[in-house]
């Protein structure tokens, strides 16, 4: 019985006939997708956040190397040592790299063009990714000199965007062989 089933579904497949000729060619679905999950910080994330809250970013350095990473990590990814010092940083940067953005993204607040970019604080050694803003996309470029504009202190909560988006400054730019070994104090050009 399944075999003639199977041969008469071969018999029309042989006849030129199935769903994509009926109903054409399917090009994309909407598919709601709901996807719920928990974050734990660990111990260096959740030390990282309280002084975000506080309005000061701080870095993890590592014993070995002296390598600093915000946030911090916990351990370094070179020496694979922990990283238990914390270090207090500016909350100037220099651009390492970046994008303009020019597609919207779906349930986004903010409208293309937009830049996003690789910054590295003060003090630090790697970058992170962040929102820049108050600028001429077009004349943003690596090395340039930011500085954090934060939120009301009242809207502080544990979370990096209490950093509302990075904005240029006017100081000198960064040789790309100086970016992430700027100290604390910053770059004097």
């Amino acid at each position: 019985m399944s075999d003639e089933k199977g041969m008469s579904e071969k018999k029309d497949m042989s006849e030129g006939k199935n769903m994509s000729d009926e109903q054409g060619m399917i090009t994309g679905i909407d598919v709601p997708i709901v996807h719920k999950y928990n974050f734990t910080a660990g111990a260096a994330p959740t030390r990282f956040l309280a002084q975000v809250k506080k309005g000061k970013l701080t870095g993890g350095r590592c014993p070995k190397c002296s390598a600093v990473y915000i946030p911090p990590r916990g351990s370094c990814a070179s020496c694979g040592v922990a990283t238990e010092d914390e270090v207090e940083l500016a909350d100037k940067a220099t651009v390492q790299s970046f994008t303009i953005v020019a597609i919207p993204i779906p349930n986004n607040p903010i409208q293309p063009p937009y830049i996003i970019a690789n910054v590295v604080v003060d003090g630090a050694n790697i970058s992170f990714i962040h929102l820049m803003s108050e600028c001429v996309n077009e004349d943003v470029h690596v090395g340039q000199r930011v500085q954090a504009v934060w939120k009301p202190p009242e809207e502080w909560d544990y979370a990096m965007d209490n950093i509302r988006y990075f904005k240029p400054i006017d100081e000198p730019d960064v040789p790309v062989e100086k970016i992430g070994k700027l100290p604390v104090t910053g770059w004097e050009g």
